[in-house]
């Protein structure tokens, strides 16, 4: 079996989608290729785009917002794992890249979250999903929401998707579901196309039977490790049985748009060893794939030590009023931060161990919220930290050797919480509470594997490509033809820092890049 196109993408989440789209539209003849039926990560994502600069959507929510702003923050969340100029074409794009979504089918809206919360209800589709707000950030760039959720309710990953795959097919792009890639095809130094494992020959029941272990690996599996491993291995053995191999020939390029390597746990261990005990974000096809041909093709690497490991203190908002601490009882982190800056904190200075320290003010009013600010995933989280996962007493020090804490300390970062104004650690005015009204509680946020608290965590890291055009570099720097990537197989715009949104937005940002670029 063979095939060609002029431009072949290796993977079909939405940076896969938004190659194949824009090298369509450029006029050439593209093949998607995609291990089980697309959508990946993206699809079961919160379909959150970070985007900023004067929206639409911000415009109708009343929310003022410029490029500037949103460059001079997102310079400090990033750092400098990509240029200046590259976030500055990022920030300057992004009102233009929601229309350009939008114009794909996409749809967004402009209802503004009352509440600071790691992910909206049904009712709100833009919200703070950073540290905008935070201290040290908003005196440094002007606070403004920037986290466009695509329209649909639940988790929204799969109407953005669905609106992308939909836009891709529209424009004559081929998809061939059920095909792995294993190794690129080089000619003198040149990727001329890939080898794949694919299905697409095999019985009507076998190509059933793989599609339905698949969906259901992806989701509920996500949520489910061991139910995941128990399917996945299905897959492998209809795959073992049923594939045939493929030699497909790319005229212009290969795009690869693999994800990750979060289900990897073997290349986790070697390049982020601290990182463990957390929910794989992704699918199954997140193993670090198209990283591992492309290396073999002789790409370069970067920040694979880099993991988002996400530790949300909201829903419900009232904890935002307590003080977080390691099994020293002191703080070191300022409360509103993002939660991924909350996980990197607890990971890096304790270990993964942490608690949260509330009265029963704060308890009072979190059941009483809860529930109405929540999706059902962070309500029944809510529900077990405000029931199996909190110790109570009637004093600071009592709660504190009950879970194990520095009693002494903890007492002394309540009296320096409770006169510190401003607050040390730069905690909005806000969000500061008096701990004054007992019993008092420490709520367990260590990062473990748990089902009723999970620590969802992704990777960052991936090839190194050119940031004009998405083409990979090899490890001398230069460019090797025929190759590009894009989304979490690349270095991208949140390969040092994650918040929410931003990498669908790099995914978008870096997919349209790569396929413009490779089409030429």
């Amino acid at each position: 079996m063979s095939g060609h196109a002029d431009v072949i993408v290796v993977g079909f989440g939405a940076a896969g989608a938004c190659a194949a789209i824009e090298a369509a539209e450029a006029g050439a003849d593209v093949l998607v290729i995609d291990r089980f039926g697309g959508g990946g990560a993206s699809a079961l994502s919160g379909g959150i785009v970070y985007a900023g600069g004067g929206t639409a959507q911000q415009r109708d929510a009343g929310v003022d917002d410029s490029a500037d702003a949103m460059f001079d923050y997102l310079r400090l969340e990033v750092g400098d794992v990509v240029s200046a100029g590259t976030l500055r074409r990022f920030c300057d794009s992004s009102p233009d890249m929601i229309t350009w979504l939008e114009e794909h089918g996409v749809p967004f809206e402009g209802s503004l979250c009352p509440v600071k919360t790691s992910y909206p209800n049904n009712d709100y589709y833009l919200y703070y999903s950073g540290s905008e707000a935070a201290g040290g950030f908003c005196d440094a760039a002007k606070p403004a929401a920037r986290g466009h959720r695509a329209k649909g309710r639940g988790t929204s990953g799969k109407v953005l998707f669905a609106g992308l795959a939909s836009a891709a097919r529209a424009r004559g792009v081929r998809v061939w579901p059920q095909t792995t890639a294993y190794e690129l095809v080089t000619e003198s130094g040149a990727v001329t196309g890939v080898r794949v494992r694919t299905l697409r020959d095999a019985p009507r029941w076998a190509r059933w039977a793989h599609r339905l272990l698949g969906r259901y690996s992806a989701k509920p599996g996500i949520y489910v490790p061991a139910l995941r491993k128990v399917l996945q291995r299905g897959v492998e053995r209809l795959e073992r049985r049923f594939a045939r191999e493929a030699a497909l020939t790319a005229r212009r390029a290969v795009v690869l748009t693999a994800g990750g390597f979060i289900a990897n746990r073997a290349m986790v261990r070697e390049h982020a060893p601290a990182y463990r005990g957390g929910l794989p974000l992704g699918t199954a096809g997140d193993d670090g794939s198209g990283l591992r041909m492309g290396i073999e093709a002789g790409a370069a690497t970067a920040a694979l030590d880099k993991v988002s490991a996400w530790r949300f203190l909201t829903p419900p908002s009232a904890f935002l009023g307590g003080v977080l601490v390691g099994p020293d009882g002191r703080r070191f982190i300022d409360e509103s931060r993002y939660g991924a800056a909350i996980g990197e904190a607890m990971i890096r200075e304790h270990g993964g161990r942490g608690w949260l320290l509330v009265d029963d003010e704060i308890v009072r009013e979190a059941r009483a919220r809860a529930r109405r600010e929540s999706q059902w995933f962070q309500w029944l989280q809510a529900v077990y930290l405000l029931r199996r996962g909190r110790v109570t007493a009637d004093s600071v020090e009592a709660v504190a050797r009950k879970a194990g804490v520095d009693a002494g300390a903890l007492a002394e970062t309540v009296r320096a919480y409770r006169a510190g104004n401003p607050d040390p650690l730069g905690k909005p005015a806000g969000f500061v509470r008096p701990l004054a009204t007992p019993p008092y509680s420490l709520v367990d946020l260590t990062i473990k594997p748990n089902i009723g608290y999970p620590c969802p965590m992704l990777t960052l890291g991936g090839l190194v490509v050119d940031e004009d055009t998405g083409q990979v570099r090899d490890t001398e720097g230069v460019p090797i033809p025929g190759l590009y990537a894009a989304g979490r197989t690349a270095v991208g715009i949140c390969s040092s820092s994650y918040v929410s949104g931003l990498s669908l937005a790099d995914c978008v940002f870096s997919g349209r890049r790569a396929g413009l670029s490779a089409s030429a």
